[in-house]
């Protein structure tokens, strides 16, 4: 059975043009970039053609571009190097709807003395951007909010945000992984300071990843070592991964378009004929601020992992949540943060498309979907005016 892959801000495929610039360096290209023998050289040539695509994506410098491992690497790195640069500085602003690649470094740095402040959202995932204003403080060393949320897709005014730290000298990181590949991102309009996406969220592989560094942040490398990265980041390159990479944001760059008008047309054909079919269903996140491609949708009365499992019959690939989450059984704390009941955000569906799916896949969708619901329904425990759920509904957000 061929998949329906409708995951993509978990992971995404490999593309073919991507595979094709990887393998001769799974063959005969395999010297490592700091060499100074031919293959060395060769290997140093395609790293720094590499990062000059990324670059040229982003609108930034080459020299700014630091090669990681992953997402999570890179926003580590970031938070990480802005508060060593300033170890006077004991406040540290993010919000209730991160990655847990940025979360758990703000609960680790809660453990460690810091003053962590936890920006709230509105019931569409909204920021209030007052609340921002109100919370920076002297000792502020940071603000750490994502581009894009990877759960709902809901879209953060990122340049704003960055305009009103800077006002106050705060430096900004962003976790612009879902962003990058979907949305049009121009560093040299956009005032952040570090920005952290990874490979395999734009048809590139799995462990690779960049964070650029404006030349006038504060830096500090994360992974002492070797000279690799200029110092910045030790161990030898993935040069494979990172090969991939440059040629992933290439096709990134060219098909925004794609994303932005026949992605997002599937996805809402998708949207509005889940809607009409299923009753009891919202729609998570912001309908003018969202990512083309994701769709994030409730259904009442059942369990997402249950939908999950039927659908996986049929070859749909899609998620409950965030991937990086699947393994808790705790309902989504970016659905909780929002105030969506409990009854809904059990039962939520996310789900992200890319360049590669198609019409046909979505009317696979549109017809197995809605019987599975109604069988579920049938075979649930809640029912609507269960005294039992009313209990569970207001114990859920305590």
């Amino acid at each position: 059975m061929t998949p329906i892959y409708f995951d993509n801000n978990a992971t995404t495929m490999v593309a073919p043009e991507v595979r094709d610039a990887i393998i001769p360096l799974l063959n005969d290209e395999y010297g490592n970039p700091s060499s100074m023998h031919n293959l060395g050289e060769r290997s140093g040539r395609l790293l720094a053609e590499a990062r000059g695509k990324v670059a040229t994506a982003l609108g930034c410098s080459p020299d700014e571009i630091i090669f990681t491992s992953c997402g999570t690497e890179g926003d580590n790195t970031a938070i990480h190097s802005a508060l060593q640069s300033h170890p006077e500085k004991k406040h540290f602003i993010t919000t209730k709807v991160e990655h847990p690649a940025v979360l758990n470094v703000a609960n680790h740095l809660e453990r460690s003395g810091y003053d962590v402040t936890y920006l709230g959202v509105d019931n569409l995932g909204r920021l209030d951007l007052d609340e921002l204003r109100a919370a920076i403080r002297p000792d502020t060393a940071l603000i750490s909010v994502m581009y894009a949320n990877n759960e709902t897709g809901v879209v953060f005014p990122i340049k704003e945000i960055a305009e009103i730290a800077r006002e106050h000298g705060v430096p900004v990181h962003t976790d612009a992984v879902q962003a990058v590949g979907k949305i049009d991102i121009n560093l040299a309009e956009l005032p952040v300071d570090y920005l952290v996406f990874s490979g395999h969220k734009i048809h590139a592989p799995k462990g690779v990843g960049v964070l650029f560094v404006r030349r006038t942040a504060q830096f500090r490398p994360f992974l002492l070592g070797g000279h690799q990265e200029r110092g910045r980041r030790g161990g030898t390159e993935n040069l494979p991964g990172i090969v991939g990479l440059g040629k992933a944001i290439e096709l990134a760059k060219a098909g925004i378009e794609e994303e932005n008008t026949r992605v997002r047309a599937m996805r809402d054909r998708l949207e509005k004929g889940l809607m009409d079919a299923i009753p009891d269903a919202i729609v998570n996140g912001d309908p003018e601020n969202r990512l083309p491609n994701t769709l994030s949708i409730a259904f009442k009365y059942i369990e997402g992992e249950a939908m999950l499992l039927m659908m996986n019959q049929f070859g749909i690939c899609a998620s409950s949540g965030s991937a990086c989450t699947s393994g808790s059984l705790e309902p989504s704390h970016v659905l909780r943060a929002m105030g969506i009941p409990f009854t809904f955000s059990h039962g939520s569906l996310r789900f992200s498309l890319s360049v590669y799916n198609t019409e046909e896949e979505v009317d696979t969708v549109l017809k197995e979907l809605p019987p599975i619901i109604e069988r579920l329904r049938a075979m649930s425990p809640f029912r609507e005016g269960d005294e039992g759920l009313d209990w569970v509904e207001k114990h859920s957000h305590d």
